[in-house]
C-alpha cells in the first residue's frame, strides 16, 4: 500500500510538472522574428533580400555567414516563406493568410526542407537531398533547401553537391548557413551569393529585450538590459536565454543589482570608487576596495582588464561628441560624464 502511495505521488508530481511547464516557451523561440521587418540589426541583409524578391532577381544559392544567434536561420526561413507567399504585402512581407503561409506556420510545408549538416554530413545524405531536388513544388513556386552548419559537410559531400548547386532546377533555391565561412571550399563559395551577418549592436539587443519584457509584463531597468546585452556578445539568442534566466532568478522585476548578482559581473560602482580613490591619492582606500573585490570571488586579472575598459570609457566621455560611443545605459553614461570632468587627459 505504501509503495502504491509513493508511485501515485510520483505520478501526480510528474503530471503536475508536465501540465505546468509545457506552457512555457523560451523567449528566443516565442519572439523569433517572423517577417523581414522584425529581424533585429540586419537591415542590410533584409533590404537586399526584399529588393531581390521585388525585382525577381533571386539567386539560386545563398550563403549566410556570421556568428551564432544573429538571425541566419531565421532569415532563411523568412525568405523561404515569403517567396512562396501568393499574396505578398506592399512591404514585400508574407501575408500569413494564404495556403502556403498557413502550411509553413504549422510546420507542414512541403516546400521547405531543412537539413542539419552537423549530423547529416555524409555523401549519402547529400545524394538523398539531390534526389529530392528534381521534384517540382506542389504548392507555391519554389522548393527551398536550408542547410545549417554547412561547414560540417565532409569534402566528399561538398563535391557531391557541386553540380546541383551550380545548375539546380528553376524551382530550387539553396540557402546555406554557417558560422565558419573559412572552412567552406572555394568552389562552393563561388556558386553562392554571400551575405555576411553582423554582430547585433548592444542598443538593438537592449531595445528588443525591453519589448519582450513589456510583452511578458516584466518590469526591467534599462541599465539591467544593457548588462544582459553586453554579456550576450552580439548574439540575440544568447541575450534571450540570459533574460529568461534572470526572470527565473528575480521574478517579474529585473533590476541592475539582480542581473550583476546572477551573472557574477563586477559592478560599475567598484570602478568608479577606485577611480575616485586614485584621484584623491587615497592608496589605502583603493587597496581596501580591491580586497573587497577579491573577497567577493572576482579574479584580479578580470578587475585589471575591467579597469582598463573603465579608463577608456572615461577618455571617451571627456568629449560630448564621443559620449555616444559608450555602450551602457543612460544612468551609467551620466556617471561616466560626471567622473570624466574630474579627470585630466594626462591622468
Amino acid at each position: 500500500m505504501r509503495l502504491f502511495n509513493i508511485l501515485q505521488k510520483v505520478h501526480f508530481n510528474s503530471y503536475f510538472c508536465a501540465t505546468t511547464m509545457d506552457n512555457f516557451i523560451v523567449s528566443a523561440r516565442k519572439y523569433r522574428p517572423a517577417t523581414f521587418n522584425t529581424v533585429v540589426g540586419q537591415a542590410h541583409i533584409t533590404n537586399t533580400l526584399k529588393n531581390a524578391i521585388n525585382t525577381n532577381h533571386l539567386a539560386q544559392a545563398f550563403l549566410f555567414c556570421g556568428p551564432r544567434g544573429v538571425g541566419k536561420t531565421t532569415c532563411a526561413r523568412i525568405l523561404a516563406k515569403t517567396i512562396n507567399c501568393t499574396n505578398k504585402t506592399a512591404q514585400t512581407e508574407a501575408c500569413d493568410q494564404c495556403e502556403s503561409c498557413l502550411s509553413f506556420n504549422s510546420g507542414a510545408s512541403l516546400n521547405v526542407y531543412e537539413l542539419d549538416a552537423a549530423s547529416n554530413n555524409s555523401v549519402d545524405d547529400i545524394r538523398n537531398l539531390v534526389d529530392q531536388v528534381r521534384f517540382a513544388p506542389q504548392l507555391g513556386t519554389h522548393k527551398v533547401y536550408i542547410i545549417d552548419e554547412v561547414h560540417m559537410l565532409s569534402t566528399s559531400a561538398f563535391n557531391a553537391f557541386l553540380k546541383t548547386l551550380e545548375e539546380p532546377p528553376k524551382h530550387a533555391i539553396f540557402i546555406l548557413a554557417t558560422t565558419e565561412k573559412h572552412k567552406i571550399i572555394p568552389t562552393i563559395l563561388s556558386r553562392c551569393q554571400i551575405f555576411d551577418f553582423n554582430r547585433i549592436q548592444i542598443e538593438d539587443i537592449a531595445n528588443h529585450l525591453a519589448f519582450i519584457a513589456k510583452s511578458e509584463n516584466v518590469t526591467a531597468e534599462m541599465d539591467a538590459l544593457h548588462i544582459i546585452a553586453q554579456k550576450a556578445d552580439g548574439a540575440l539568442r544568447d541575450a534571450c536565454s540570459i533574460f529568461d534566466q534572470i526572470v527565473s532568478f528575480a521574478g517579474n522585476n529585473i533590476t541592475y543589482k539582480a542581473v550583476i548578482e546572477n551573472l557574477n559581473i563586477l559592478d560599475y560602482d567598484y570602478y568608479f570608487k577606485v577611480t575616485d580613490a586614485i584621484l584623491a591619492e587615497n592608496i589605502s582606500n583603493s587597496l581596501l576596495i580591491f580586497n573587497e573585490i577579491l573577497n567577493n570571488g572576482f579574479d584580479g586579472h578580470n578587475f585589471i582588464a575591467g579597469m582598463g575598459g573603465h579608463f577608456r570609457n572615461l577618455l571617451v566621455s571627456k568629449d560630448t561628441e564621443t559620449l555616444q560611443l559608450l555602450e551602457v545605459g543612460n544612468n551609467i553614461k551620466d556617471k561616466y560624464k560626471e567622473q570624466a570632468q574630474k579627470c585630466s587627459l594626462p591622468f
